[in-house]
């Protein structure tokens, strides 16, 4: 599965427009703010990758779903709720690449 930010994909022809897919993935737990700044900053960037992770997973799920080979034109939305919870919603357009 090819996974771009961008609309094209070099040295590939896109054949067909299939849909648009998402895949959304929120943290189980908050990310706790303690007394050190730089240990919050550390445990949330970690807690981002792996939410993003988890979200680029079910992306990909739904674009297979629709006999995808690629997404294109990715944009990724992070979020950080007013609990220090963490949403990451990735949307694409699921394509067919020769």
């Amino acid at each position: 599965m090819i996974l771009t930010t961008t609309n094209t994909i070099e040295g590939h022809a896109i054949k067909d427009y299939l849909s648009v897919v998402s895949g959304v993935a929120m943290s189980k737990k908050a990310t706790s703010m303690g007394f050190s700044m730089s240990k919050y900053y550390t445990a949330l960037e970690q807690n981002i990758e792996h939410i993003k992770e988890e979200a680029f997973q079910k992306l990909s799920v739904n674009a297979n779903k629709l006999k995808a080979n690629a997404v294109v034109g990715i944009k990724v939305d992070i979020e950080l709720t007013t609990g220090n919870y963490i949403m990451v919603s990735i949307t694409g357009t699921a394509v067919k690449v020769a």
